[in-house]
């Protein structure tokens, strides 16, 4: 199993501060399959106004996350190198329920 640091994925892909969602990526399949990693703290900016008194990561940052995950995913491979990742959209995705913790 590989492991991505935020410097290892900020050399991976274009994105940065505020817009880059994930710290940390372990990638158990190589070029197939990983798990992402976010530090996420209730000051977090999107919080703030997002459902004030309850706070939920929106939606589309966790789509995000994700896309950033498989553009990292993708680009640790040699056949992938320098190139630059674009979401270019996604089927049938729905939250089924709300996570508490």
């Amino acid at each position: 199993m590989k492991s991505y640091d935020i410097n290892d994925i900020m050399e991976l892909i274009p994105h940065r501060q505020p817009f880059l969602f994930v710290d940390r990526i372990e990638v158990t399949e190589e070029g197939k399959k990983g798990t992402g990693y976010k530090m996420v703290t209730i000051n977090e900016p999107f919080f703030q106004g997002h459902f004030p008194g309850n706070p939920v990561m929106p939606g589309v940052i966790i789509i995000e996350t994700m896309a950033q995950v498989g553009a990292v995913i993708l680009l640790a491979r040699d056949d992938f190198k320098g190139k630059t990742p674009y979401f270019a959209g996604i089927n049938k995705f729905r939250f089924k329920r709300k996570e508490t913790f």
